[in-house]
This record gives structure tokens, sequence and C-alpha cells, in this order.
């Protein structure tokens, strides 16, 4: 079993995940996609040894993944960088997803993320999130946020995350990354201590519960700057699901919190791209006061009309940048329809930017021609016996 072959291989093919199961070959996700990446069909002591290989630095996982059947840690493999790694098991026997970290972190312009996610990444203080589904490119993002703010800044940034995926050098800032299992016990032991460890950048890996969601919104209370992710769509559903891992009769003093120290929330869905790759159509919303009063009031059904009316704020919904990658031949329109909250009113959105877009040009095709019309008649010069003087060209041969 040679796991550094496959990942290379991984690599190569430009994939971003692969997955390892018995009986079955091994398989690469490829722009979104799965496809094996041999004929060779794995076996219980090829995953035997995969599982030796990612834990040799932390055998107390591998033990655990045999008590609980769970694993989440992470590899580097020489010259090829890091992966995120992911055991389980299903029908008794082992499985594992891996995850490629590239090495270097991209920027905001080469994510292709709109220029709001660069403008929460100046905030100072509050509470910042990053939410998706599983794959969307959170990671990434929260990457990209805290590469820009180590090398702008003279601060001190920790992390907490299971596991580490971006290694991030100090630039500007110090910045400590601890992994849960391996440097810390758990998230909520972390969390307890990190206040104590004088952070201006708190960067939690994930708000799971109400002990973390709470541990976050002191943080931000307390001046810190917090970055975290959470498993929803959009931002109405981040606000409505962070306001609800609280017993109902701690929900509007959350509320009130939150309309405080939220800076913004950037969510994230990664779509194919007609000429390959995959592009991420995002949205952006910052806590304007407008904002923050809907959040006070629970009206968070309001929050997308908000955002939608926030350009002057560089927010943007998932709906207007969906229309905006189809009106630029990112995607195709169907693909982006199947991606949007609601597929009705992203259609109609759509044919209406259409329509704009079929006016504006006819109306510069109207004024060119105009112009062309009423340009002046063409002169050349002619001499007046010192050499100077114009007289109108002739139009006849």
């Amino acid at each position: 079993m040679d796991l550094d072959g496959l990942l290379a291989r991984l690599i190569e093919l430009g994939g971003s995940d692969m997955h390892l199961k018995i009986a079955s070959p091994a398989m690469a996700r490829v722009d979104g996609a799965l496809t094996p990446m041999e004929e060779r069909l794995l076996t219980e002591s090829d995953l035997e040894t995969v599982l030796t290989v990612v834990t040799e630095r932390t055998p107390a996982k591998r033990e655990h993944f045999y008590v609980a059947g769970e694993l989440d840690t992470a590899y580097l493999a020489e010259d090829l960088g890091r992966f995120r790694v992911n055991g389980y098991r299903q029908r008794g026997a082992m499985s594992f997803a891996f995850r490629f970290i590239p090495k270097e972190i991209p920027s905001f312009s080469k994510l292709g993320l709109p220029e709001g996610v660069g403008v929460l990444a100046e905030e100072h203080r509050g509470l910042v999130l990053v939410t998706g589904a599983t794959g969307s490119g959170k990671s990434t993002t929260l990457a990209a946020i805290v590469n820009s703010i180590n090398r702008s800044r003279q601060q001190h940034i920790v992390t907490i995350e299971d596991p580490i995926e971006f290694v991030h050098d100090d630039w500007g800032c110090i910045v400590n990354q601890r992994e849960v299992g391996l440097d810390t016990e758990s998230y909520m032991e972390a969390l307890r201590r990190v206040l104590r460890q004088d952070p201006d950048v708190i960067l939690i890996g994930e708000l799971r519960d109400e002990e973390s969601a709470k541990a976050a919104l002191q943080a931000a209370e307390s001046g810190h700057f917090v970055l975290s992710t959470m498993h929803t769509i959009d931002a109405a559903e981040t606000i409505s699901r962070l306001v609800e891992f609280f017993p109902p009769a701690k929900q509007q003093m959350t509320r009130q919190i939150l309309a405080g120290v939220l800076r913004g929330v950037v969510s994230q869905r990664l779509l194919p791209k007609k000429d390959g790759g995959r592009v991420a159509a995002v949205e952006v919303m910052a806590n304007t006061a407008r904002i923050a009063e809907l959040i006070r009031d629970g009206e968070t059904d309001k929050i997308t009309e908000a955002i939608e009316d926030g350009e002057f704020h560089k927010m943007q919904s998932f709906s207007q940048h969906l229309v905006e990658l189809v009106l630029s031949d990112l995607v195709e329109e169907d693909i982006a329809s199947n991606a949007a909250s609601n597929r009705h009113d992203f259609e109609i959105a759509v044919q209406q930017a259409l329509k704009r877009r079929r006016a504006g040009e006819k109306a510069a095709a109207q004024v060119e021609a105009e112009a062309e019309e009423t340009q002046p008649e063409e002169t050349e010069p002619v001499s007046n016996g010192n050499g100077a003087g114009l007289r109108v060209a002739s139009t006849e041969k």
C-alpha cells in the first residue's frame, strides 16, 4: 500500500479529496465528481496500513479509533503537502476520506472572493463567521483571512483546530496553532484557556454547540477578533442556528449580544465552472444598523432582503452572485438554479438581468450610431501662401 503514491496521483489529477474503502478502488474527487484512481481493489490490510501511517505521531488517536470508530487528524506527506484525514467505520470496515490542503495559502483575489470579505478581514474586534456545507471551501477562506491579518498587523493569533489544516508561518504576527487531541484535550478545554494566552485574534475551528458559541461570543464581547465556521447555508440560517444553540430562556439575550458583537457572515457554495474547475458562489453580510435591528427583533427572514439592499456596504446575496456568475459565462444557468436558495426567484432575477443587459447594449449601440452620424467632416491642410490653412476634404472621386 503506497499511500504517498496515491496522494501524489490525487494532486496530479487536480483532485480535492480521496476516498479509500475496502473492496473498492481508491477514488478521487475532481471538479466535484468522483473518479477511480486505479483498478486495484483495496483490502483490509491496505486500510490498516493507512491507519498506522496517518496516526504515527498520534498513537492515542489510533487507539481511540479502535474504540470509537472515529478519527480526525492531519497527515503530512513529504514533498506533497498536508492532508486532512477523517477515518470512520461502515458495515464494520474502515474507510478514509483525505482532503488536500495546498502549501500556499491563496489570496482573496485568487479565490475569487468578493471585496466584502476583505473588508471583514480588516476588523479588529467582534465575530466573523464563515459558513457552508462540508467541502464548500470554508477552511480555505478562513486561512486567507488569517493570512491577510498575519501579513498586515503585529498581533497574536491563536487557532483551535481539529485537525490543523493550513500551517501559518509568523510574518507580522505570532501564530500559535493548537490541534485538538495533540496540543489540547478538547475544544472546550482550549476555549477555557485561550483568553489567558493574550490573544488578539482567535480562530475556533467550528461552533458546534452552546458551550462553543458562548465562548466565542464572550471572547468577541471582551474585545477580541473571533473567527469561526458553521455548517449553515446562508447568513439568515446562520443567525437562527446560533441563537437556537441556547435554551429559549436565553435566546433573547443571545440576540442582543449577537447584534452587538457580530461583524459579518460569509457563506459559500462551490459550483462547477463551464471550462472546468470550480468557482465559489459567495454571500456576504455585514452587520449594519438595519441588520442588527433585525437580529435583535428575531426577524431573520428579512435579512436576505437587507443584504440585497446593502451594496454600499459591500454586501451581496447568493442570488446576486449567482446571477453575476451566469452573466459572466462562468457557470451554466441550470447549475446556478440548482444552487440557488429559491430557484423561482433566481430564474426571475436572471431574466431581469438579461433584459437590462440587452437594453444597455441597445442603448450603447444607438449612442454610437448617433455619434457617427454627427461626426464632423474630415479636413485637410491647404496652403494660404504662408504654408498654413485648412479646407474641407472633397468626397468626390
